[in-house]
């Protein structure tokens, strides 16, 4: 699929049906983008990843940060994959990027799942984010820095694959029964050679306390 690569008037519904998914182009300038992949590169407490698979935890190349707001000063414990992860405060410059997602989403989100993928040989397989921790068909926004990747959808039933290049400072929403329909992943590449940073703006609906 070949979509704008500047800001577009109104957000792109790029799935055909069974969901919502608005692609909203470049919503900063280069340069803005640029310095904010280079601020959370460098500022972010990035660690590994952890998944439980068939009883043996597991640690990914990827790099993970899990942010959110607190509740009576206690962070938010997030699970998936069979781990269970504790936030860490919202950076100033996070804040600031919530609020511009908020903006142009329409959205409100209390948290924030961010990926570190090095070069393209990281990616995530397919998989849907209906983890029970979840607003029920709540909004997860992404937002993109660093290097262009493609990324995918691929219906439960039909097997129908919806596929686009997500550019740097460009921001995707899914949202509605999309998690329910749909499968989505960041296919492996060889092409690409740099860095690429995922904010998943997201809400967390009865959270648990550490």
């Amino acid at each position: 699929m070949d979509l704008f690569s500047a800001l577009l008037d109104e957000p792109l519904n790029i799935l055909p049906t069974d969901g919502e998914v608005n692609y909203y182009g470049e919503i900063m300038p280069v340069s803005d983008s640029d310095y904010y992949f280079e601020r959370l590169l460098n500022t972010i407490a990035w660690r590994c990843d952890q998944a439980l698979v068939f009883g043996k935890l597991i640690e990914t190349k990827r790099k993970i940060a899990w942010c959110a707001e607190t509740l009576n000063g206690k962070p938010f414990a997030y699970s998936y994959s069979g781990v269970t992860k504790y936030s860490i405060p919202f950076t100033d410059e996070l804040l600031v990027l919530k609020q511009l997602v908020e903006q142009h989403s329409n959205e409100t989100y209390n948290s924030c799942l961010l990926n570190l993928y090095h070069s393209g040989d990281e990616g995530m397989a397919w998989h849907s984010d209906g983890e029970k921790d979840l607003k029920e068909q709540g909004a997860i926004a992404s937002l993109s820095f660093g290097a262009e990747r493609k990324f995918a959808f691929k219906h439960k039933l039909s097997k129908e694959v919806i596929a686009l290049q997500l550019k740097p400072g460009s921001l995707l929403v899914m949202k509605g029964s999309t998690q329910q329909h749909w499968l989505h992943r960041l296919p492996p590449t060889k092409k690409v050679l740099t860095p690429r940073i995922n904010l998943t703006f997201r809400t967390i609906d009865k959270p648990e306390l550490k």
